[in-house]
């Protein structure tokens, strides 16, 4: 359960660049729930998920995590409760580590650790999960992370997330790095982690088609509040066509290309 509560983030606070990129921002995510967070470059969608991992300061506000205020908490002690895989295939993971070695440490976080009694029960553990993703890397557990591709990577980084069942999972465009048939691979495994480990997630995305079609609930963002909030029978019937057309009716435009938020 992710609750938000009148959240602001200020950019360059007491400088001429000051700037709100979340302005009074509240959100309810109740367990389980999967959401879609769309908008512009800038809109703050980005903000919203370093907020909630502790990764940026916030100027006001509450971030209630499983119904525990962690506005105070900092980022290392958040992680211990969130997953995140980010946009870099990289990012997520050790690459001058093996694939087994980035399993075991991230098998040491999270509330509900893995680690057995002995180290040989944890390995088998491990590669059973590895076997999960169907990418054959349980053979090749003692390879360094830098060999692999990155659709491969970006499959490890979200195994390595939602293995311990975080209480929550932030997925930021973390298939926009990937080839077309990777993006699907790992968008097929993102949505059997989430309803496997019934995860509570946001995930930030351009593509609005997957928005769409992926998740429970769909939130617009424009100048770092929600403009839009869709879900159920209304999100079911929306349209591509529909969302552009709300977009620029928020923008106060006639018409516009629309190229950052259709990317």
């Amino acid at each position: 359960m992710i609750v938000v509560e009148r959240l602001t983030v200020v950019f360059n606070p007491g400088t001429p660049d000051e700037r709100a990129a979340i302005d009074g921002l509240s959100i309810n995510v109740p367990r389980g729930q999967w959401i879609s967070v769309i908008g512009s470059n800038g809109a703050g969608k980005t903000t919203l998920l370093n907020a909630i991992a502790g990764s940026v300061p916030t100027a006001a506000g509450r971030i209630v995590l499983d119904g525990v205020d962690r506005s105070g908490d900092p980022e290392y002690r958040r992680a211990r409760i969130v997953g995140r895989v980010r946009q870099d295939p990289s990012a997520g993971t050790a690459p001058d580590m093996t694939v087994i070695d980035n399993m075991a440490l991230a098998s040491r976080k999270g509330p509900r650790r893995l680690l057995p009694a002995k180290p040989a029960s944890l390995k088998r553990r491990l590669v059973e999960r590895l076997a999960e993703l169907g990418m054959g890397l349980e053979n090749r557990t003692e390879e360094n992370v830098s060999r692999l591709s990155g659709g491969q990577r970006q499959a490890l980084a979200l195994l390595m997330a939602a293995m311990t069942e975080p209480s929550v999972l932030l997925l930021d465009e973390h298939t926009a790095a990937l080839d077309p048939r990777n993006a699907d691979i790992v968008m097929a495994l993102t949505r059997r982690f989430i309803r496997d480990y019934r995860l509570t997630a946001l995930m930030v995305t351009h593509d609005m088609r997957r928005a769409l079609a992926d998740g429970d609930r769909l939130i617009m963002m424009h100048e770092g509040g929600i403009v839009a909030d869709i879900a159920g029978e209304d999100k079911a019937s929306a349209t591509v066509e529909g969302l552009v057309r709300l977009f620029r009716d928020v923008r106060g435009e006639e018409y516009a290309e629309d190229r950052d938020l259709l990317s």
